[in-house]
């Protein structure tokens, strides 16, 4: 592959000094790479490529065993946008539930409530991480529930040991399981008190759960997708949604905003729901076809941001120079205020799709971008010209009015021998916002405090729709070809992160740990899409191993910059196949655990 040859050459110069820095090998297998946020959960997807199945078979078990190991971070319970390259095609699944039918804006305000907090019920959304992962076993994977689902049931039922992030988190909330959540106590304080690194965590009743899906299945007599069929339906129409629906409908949970409250959740809103294969959204950029998740979620800002630096030579200007640093911060400021105004679920709002990924409307946007100095405030553009025979609903503000500022996700990535791809963003579900269903042994997601409580958004609540989500995927494809699959955790930085690694390599050369690893910026210049929801204007957050001399570079031209640590933005993971078919896979070293294993 072009690009990989081109490493080569540029390792002697700018390049060379990243590889030299790196924190551990980048992993190649020509019959395929996993890499996930645990590598026991990469083991899990590796297992199942060995064993015949494919790409969508090994990201779904390798997602299912995240759901063990990382509960900190994901649950059963929490959702997962996916990408997927098969037969030349690039699907998209929505992997992201709906809020209830009875969360109304009307029902907020009558309350008192100005905003979503992140904890307890009123977030909840419909699970769903089961109905995304069966949609894409069924249509793209080979292989049973009962095989992809093994090693996370030996997982739970037998344990596995805590690591030090893990333990830590544990200490964090421990408090709040002990005062509020028995359920979670039970679970995550054996013997009252906090496990230590090293010992086993046990999760029988996740087991329990995992082993009903799978019974499930098993009478549906041999027919796989059938049997696929019938374990979602035991979830989202029978015995296990009823279970959940009574258990938040029963509990009272005193959220961070001091309201108490159970769940809104109705059996008939998980009976609605289904995940959905959907074109993606795409654009190119050097010769690079781009994909992520639609406009429910926050990826076509990377891809609106692509466009608006194609016509620059970023490559002239030097990897994290001032002047490369400015133009992506300055670029990424236009995307995101798109973001503010126009991104939402599209089945109840007119998102103007096609004129924001449009190649001229970015042309007209380009003109906005101060090459010399920092713009403060966010200024959503005017795609309608672009969007044939569709116009605007509202009057499109110069600058969206905000309030200004007073961890979650993980990441999986797999290529299999033939070049199918699956890139997945889970997320959602963590055990630190909301007590888990006894029983069941998972907790519900709160992605619905991405709402706002403002009938003048985009993405304002109203009953089933789906809150726009940080989560983001991606995928890429060179000369029709596999090419890449990359994300990481970070909620708002999610695609900001996304951005400088796909740089890293089509721009700059670098392979693909390098890419990964390379220090990173963040901006904050728009609302977080979490409670609180604030921001902090012309401010940009940056790993401390960028020189200082940038740094005050960057400051002359009126960016307020803020030293986050060496390694503190985003946890890439990545992979990516070459045209010999050798796989690559690489993991970030920002957390202790991301991990790249390969066959």
């Amino acid at each position: 592959m072009r690009t990989l040859l081109l490493v080569l050459c540029v390792a002697l110069t700018a390049g060379a000094q990243t590889a030299a820095a790196q924190t551990r090998p980048m992993v190649m297998g020509r019959n395929g790479v996993v890499v996930s946020g645990h590598p026991l959960a990469s083991g899990a997807g590796l297992d199942m490529l060995k064993a015949g199945g494919n790409a969508v078979d090994a990201g779904v078990a390798t997602v299912f065993a995240q759901a063990v190991l990382e509960f900190d971070r994901f649950g059963f319970g929490g959702e997962v946008p996916i990408l997927i390259y098969q037969d030349g095609e690039v699907v998209a699944v929505n992997g992201h539930g709906p809020t209830a039918q009875a969360s109304t804006l009307e029902w907020f305000q009558q309350r008192g409530i100005e905003e979503i907090t992140g904890d307890c019920f009123l977030p909840a959304v419909v699970p769903a991480v089961l109905d995304a992962l069966v949609a894409s076993l069924a249509e793209r994977g080979t292989m049973t529930l009962a095989q992809v689902l093994a090693p996370s049931v030996e997982l739970a039922e037998n344990g596995f040991p805590v690591y030090p992030s893990f333990q830590r988190h544990l200490e964090h909330i421990s408090g709040r399981f002990e005062r509020e959540w028995p359920s979670s106590a039970a679970v995550f304080l054996p013997g009252g008190r906090v496990p230590q690194v090293g010992d086993l965590i046990v999760q029988k009743d996740l087991a329990r759960t995992f082993r009903r899906l799978i019974e499930a299945e098993a009478a549906a007599d041999g027919d796989r997708k059938a049997g696929l069929q019938a374990a979602r339906n035991l979830f989202y129409g029978g015995e296990m949604g009823r279970e959940i629906v009574e258990f938040q409908k029963q509990f009272e949970c005193t959220d961070q905003n001091g309201f108490t409250s159970t769940g809104l959740l109705e059996l008939s809103d998980f009976a609605r729901y289904r995940a959905r294969l959907e074109q993606p959204a795409k654009t190119t950029y050097s010769g690079v076809e781009v994909f992520k998740p639609g406009f429910w979620s926050q990826g076509p800002v990377l891809l609106q941001t692509l466009n608006l630096l194609e016509d620059f030579d970023l490559r002239h200007m030097g990897h994290n120079s001032a002047e490369y640093l400015h133009l992506l911060s300055e670029a990424m400021k236009l995307a995101y205020a798109d973001r503010e105004w126009y991104y939402a679920d599209p089945d109840y709002v007119g998102v103007p799709e096609t004129g924001l990924l449009s190649k001229a409307y970015a042309a007209e946007r380009r003109k906005r971008i101060d090459r010399e100095r920092a713009t403060i405030g966010l200024h959503p553009g005017d795609p309608y010209p672009f969007e044939p025979d569709v116009r605007a609903e509202a009057q499109i503000p110069d600058q969206i009015e905000w309030k200004p500022w007073p961890g979650g996700t993980t990441g999986t990535r797999v290529i299999d021998k033939d070049g199918n791809i699956f890139s997945a963003t889970p997320s959602g579900g963590w055990f630190h916002t909301s007590p888990i269903i006894p029983g069941l042994g998972f907790v519900l997601g709160t992605r619905g405090q991405s709402f706002w409580l403002d009938e003048t958004s985009s993405n304002r609540i109203e009953p089933g729709k789906q809150p726009r989500t940080t989560l983001t995927p991606t995928l890429a494809l060179k000369d029709g070809r596999p090419f890449m699959a990359w994300g990481t955790p970070g909620g708002d930085a999610q695609d900001q992160v996304n951005l400088q690694v796909l740089l890293n390599v089509v721009e700059f050369g670098m392979d693909l740990q390098s890419a990964v690893e390379a220090p990173l910026i963040q901006i904050h210049d728009f609302p977080a899409s979490f409670s609180p929801k604030r921001g902090r204007p012309g401010m940009t957050s940056f790993e401390t191993r960028i020189p200082s001399e940038t740094i005050l570079e960057l400051e002359a031209m009126g960016h307020t910059m803020n030293p986050a640590g060496p390694w503190a933005i985003g946890d890439g993971t990545a992979a990516m196949r070459d045209d010999q078919g050798v796989n690559y896979g690489a993991a970030g070293p920002r957390r202790d655990k991301s991990y790249a294993v390969g066959w």
